[in-house]
């Protein structure tokens, strides 16, 4: 059997038998990545030809088990490899989301390359992230966009993976995708389908740390007797504990999806999705870093400031239709459909001051300002309907291929919230030293309306990846967003054309180089002193490096260099808008982002799989003041698995995610200059085996945090610890 390697960009899959000769990437991960040889599969510089003899598993196999996704749609909405795509990609399969138990987006993106948490301003589940310094605004569901506001966190970041066949983040500005949003990154989840015209499935049960139990069942059948309508249906209940003290948390999730070849050429897909999760007692916020005296607290990791009566709940559903025309000719066209809602009911209470040692009496970081604390009864809905059509194919001109993507979209986001605080004294919350978490709910009247706003995104978009030779690739490509918001105070409407170049060279059979450049469109729901809203965030973004794919895109490198500029950032004053609990900001311009990348991710031979990536970037505004300071600057991120030659049944590995020191100066008590937070550089170690007992049932255990590593996540005036060691077993039954 042979499969030819002369800059093969397609889906198909090649087996690598384990050892075949080839080196990977010495430049990226500054050590060489050598194989050994083996007999059984040879290259030759020649033929450029991989021998796989028939024992190799099959392409499908091997694509349901690699780390790589050898083509996909991100980035430009064309068909296309990682190493045709001019800009930093990142995907993380289905087998990695298994292999590390990554059972939530927020933690597929704590272990995806370059991106950063925080939790700050929010609870200890609903999570922000970031990339080159700047908040991921973007979350998109098969390429339908979502808005992300990190005032009203709908807890995104808690959404189930068992729904998705994989995850794609693309950094730096992506307009052409996106229209409005940060030059950070945006997040697509790819859903699951029916993609099975025999009954088949998975069930899974889970026991781990804090009495964490957690069942899933994904099941596949046709519905016809030609397998020409299937349908899949997936369903999960998660139910645990934390380290973190009373905290509970129960998730229930239920995904089905029908597709129907309506002919040879026509797909029609429907589907529905409903998730829940609810949180008892979450902790909002965290726990003092310092006394009033200046010396640091030293509270556990378990210490909670919530009260009993505390809870966090969300809830959404989203219901979808696509409808996919293929043509003779190549073409294909695309039209998709959703209408999403999100919820969110809330009560919390949280802790913002500093103590007395002794007396346990507690001071805010404002001057004459005795609030150490506060209640919020928070509500709220997010409602989105998007629809997004494009059609996608080859042309010729000037007796070359060429290809076109073209489309239109519309988006409707409508947020409503309501809300009520209450402050808290220090006199009404007493001793801290004694404080045990019983504080009494506040009595809490009429909730008023905080947020009532629609916003509009009317689009066109167009790109063309040209041939201009054999080795050289051109992108070029716009959208034209027409972009509108009414709120309670103003209404605003602002259009934009976003403008997309990349050039693509291939030096050689494996390597490319690249260089993109697009601009920044960001509209602010940040308001200024007056009351008014911020103009929008505008800038440029560049992207220069190197990929690499080897076998067919099995495994995939790249290297990036990256540099954004933006002007109207947003910065905080530290005043009160008047008649709001807002704060008000002022626009800054010359803000700099720049640094580099890389990844190497896929398999090394058919037993190892394995994912290195980093980062190192500064962000700056014109005068060199850091943006966001509590963001690691450095990161390295691993993970790998390996299957034992001797031993096929058992697979093992394991990783490590280590970031440098992050650090931030705060307001001191009463205003009296600031203090300087700092959480040092730190590395988490992960392990995990698996073992096949049949050809249907495996046993997976994972360890996270190996070495008990005490870290803190917020680094600011309180601190909020990151999870201590902790297990879980996991049992799975294919049929």
């Amino acid at each position: 059997m042979f499969f030819d390697l002369n800059r093969i960009r397609e889906s198909s899959c090649c087996s690598l038998k384990t050892g075949t000769p080839y080196s990977v990437v010495a430049a990226l991960v500054a050590v060489a990545i050598q194989m050994p040889h083996a007999s059984a599969a040879e290259v030759t510089k020649e033929q450029q030809t991989l021998t796989v003899d028939a024992t190799a598993n099959s392409a499908s196999d091997t694509a349901a088990t690699d780390y790589s996704v050898p083509v996909t749609n991100a980035g430009t909405k064309m068909s296309l490899t990682a190493r045709d795509i001019p800009q930093s990609v990142s995907i993380i399969s289905k087998q990695r989301m298994q292999d590390q138990q990554l059972q939530s987006l927020g933690q597929v993106l704590n272990n995806t390359t370059a991106i950063q948490e925080s939790v700050s301003g929010a609870d200890m589940d609903r999570k922000t992230y970031y990339s080159r310094g700047f908040l991921i605004d973007n979350y998109m569901v098969d390429g339908i966009p979502t808005v992300f506001e990190g005032r009203w966190n709908l807890g995104d970041s808690q959404t189930d993976t068992a729904l998705y066949e994989r995850v794609e983040v693309v950094r730096g500005a992506t307009g052409l995708m996106t229209g409005a949003g940060n030059p950070s990154a945006a997040v697509n989840m790819v859903r699951k389908h029916a993609d099975s015209k025999e009954f088949t499935g998975d069930v899974s049960a889970t026991y781990g740390s804090w009495n964490k139990q957690r069942y899933v069942a994904d099941l596949s059948a046709p519905l016809s007797e030609s397998g020409n309508v299937r349908g899949r249906l997936v369903a999960g209940y998660q139910d645990n504990d934390s380290f973190v003290e009373r905290y509970s948390a129960e998730k229930k999730f239920i995904y089905g999806v029908v597709d129907a070849d309506l002919t040879d050429s026509t797909l029609l897909s429907v589907g529905y999705e409903y998730q829940e999760v609810n949180a008892d007692s979450p902790t909002w916020g965290g726990a003092p870093r310092w006394y009033t005296d200046g010396s640091l607290t030293h509270y556990r990791r378990g210490f909670n400031t919530a009260p009993d009566w505390a809870y966090n709940d969300k809830e959404s559903k989203k219901a979808f239709v696509t409808l996919k025309q293929s043509f003779d000719n190549g073409w294909q066209l695309t039209l998709n459909g959703t209408h999403n809602e999100t919820y969110l009911d809330s009560r919390q209470l949280y802790i913002n001051g500093f103590f007395d040692k002794n007396t346990g009496a507690g001071v805010s970081s404002y001057a004459d300002y005795p609030v150490v604390g506060g209640t919020g009864y928070n509500t709220g809905k997010r409602k989105i309907n998007s629809v997004d059509t494009f059609a996608s194919g080859p042309y010729q001109l000037f007796g070359r291929q060429h290809e076109l993507m073209a489309g239109v979209s519309y988006s409707k986001q409508e947020n409503t919230y309501y809300s009520a605080f209450d402050n808290i004294s220090s006199e009404s919350l007493g001793d801290f030293n004694s404080y045990n978490s019983q504080y009494p709910e506040t009595d809490w009247g009429e909730r008023s309306l905080s947020q009532d706003d629609t916003t509009r995104q009317k689009s066109a978009y167009v790109a063309t990846r040209i041939s201009l030779a054999d080795p050289l690739h051109l992108i070029l490509g716009a959208r034209y967003t027409r972009w509108s918001t009414n709120t309670l105070t103003e209404n605003i409407e602002k259009n934009n054309i976003t403008p997309y170049a990349g050039l693509i060279y291939d030096i050689d059979e494996n390597w490319s180089a690249y260089g993109s450049y697009t601009s920044v469109f960001q509209p602010q729901s940040y308001r200024d002193i007056n009351g008014s809203y911020l103009a929008p965030v505008v800038g440029k973004n560049y992207e220069a490096g190197l990929k690499s794919d080897w076998f067919n895109s099995r495994l995939t490198t790249s290297l990036t260099v990256f540099r954004s500029e933006l002007d109207n950032v947003a910065q905080s004053t530290n005043q009160t808008i008047a008649g709001s609990n807002d704060t008000a900001y002022v626009g800054k311009s010359g803000t700099v982002s720049r640094g580099v990348e890389f990844e190497v991710n896929g398999a090394i031979t058919d037993n190892w799989q394995m994912t290195v990536g980093g980062t190192r970037y500064i962000a700056e505004e014109r005068d060199g003041t850091a943006v966001n300071p509590t963001l690691p600057r450095t990161q390295l991120k691993m993970f790998t698995s390996y299957r034992l030659p001797m031993l096929q049944a058992l697979t093992v590995g394991g990783g490590v995610n280590w970031q440098t020191h992050v650090w931030d100066d705060v307001d001191a008590p009463e205003g009296n200059g600031t203090w300087h937070a700092e959480q040092g550089s730190y590395a988490l170690v992960n392990l995990f085996g698996r073992y096949q007992l049949t050809k249907q049932l495996t046993l997976q255990a994972n360890l996270n945090n190996l070495f008990d590593k005490e870290y803190d996540t917020n680094v600011g005036n309180y601190i909020v610890y990151g999870e201590p060691r902790n297990f879980s077993l996991t049992a799975s039954y294919h049929f």
